[in-house]
Order: structure tokens, then C-alpha cells, then sequence
């Protein structure tokens, strides 16, 4: 079973006032790289991101990030999940938008922002989440609430 219809078009931004999403790419390996190795406590403690196991708690090499940034800008190509960036003037996070692996019925989404932008970690949730609702096929959503 397809993660999203064949006929369904991807939506490929959200704006806000605050932030705006994009898909994740190598081209923003550097930022990407930066922005979450900046927070790696932070993300861990982030709903969601308790018992996972990335971020690596000691980080990991800039050319390892770059490999799965180009494997999440394939899964975007390939419809199999959808991973965006979250950008003000830079990298401020992600959203990782992926089919459950116990059961492809339901989207798990996982988010976070960097520490020195903290306070955008409820707006983004609330965001998503109306996006998720308004413009996506989803059914059954998991994403931890903030």
C-alpha cells in the first residue's frame, strides 16, 4: 500500500509569520548539521524524541548527516515519507512525516526546533497539525503533543 495516493499532490511549503517549512535536502547539510548538534539535549527531551535514538547523543560527522539528508530527499521523491525543513533565516528544525513501521496505517510525525528557538516548539506542533488535517490524505496521525 502506497504511504499517499499516486493522484495526490505533496504540498510543498508551509508559511507561517513565525516559520516556514520546505523539504529537507542535502542542500541544507551545513545548517541542518549545525542547527540539531547545537541541541541535542533539547531534541532529545522534545515530545517524541524520549526513547528514540537519533539525535546521537555524540553527534556525528557532517558527510553521515549529508547521507541522510539525500536518503530523506528520496523517500520525499519516492512518496514514502516526507521529511521538511523548518526555517526562519536558517535551519531551525524538522518534521519527519512517515508511515508507522508496526502499522502503515498510521502517520507518525515527529518534530523539533533547536533549543535557541525553544519557544516555537508548540506553534510548529499546533501548525503541523492543522496542515496535517486541512492537507494531507492521513487517516490516523500519531504526533506527540506538546
Amino acid at each position: 500500500m502506497p504511504f499517499v495516493p499516486d493522484d495526490f499532490a505533496v504540498p510543498r511549503e508551509l508559511v507561517t509569520p513565525a516559520f516556514r517549512l520546505e523539504p529537507l535536502g542535502p542542500q541544507y547539510n551545513e545548517a541542518d548539521h549545525a542547527a540539531w548538534t547545537s541541541s541535542i539535549g533539547h531534541i532529545r527531551a522534545t515530545p517524541g524524541f524520549e526513547n528514540r535514538t537519533w539525535p546521537p547523543a555524540d553527534g556525528m560527522p557532517i558527510t553521515e548527516n549529508l547521507s541522510d539528508l539525500e536518503r530523506h530527499a528520496k523517500d520525499f521523491a519516492e512518496r514514502r515519507g516526507f521529511t521538511f525543513t523548518v526555517l526562519d533565516d536558517t535551519v531551525i528544525g524538522c518534521v519527519y512525516i512517515y508511515p508507522a513501521k508496526d502499522d502503515p496505517q498510521v502517520t507518525r510525525v515527529h518534530s523539533w526546533v533547536t533549543a535557541s528557538r525553544a519557544q516555537l516548539d508548540k506553534p510548529l506542533y499546533t501548525a503541523v497539525s492543522a496542515w496535517l488535517a486541512a492537507d494531507w490524505p492521513f487517516e490516523k496521525i500519531e504526533y506527540a503533543p506538546r
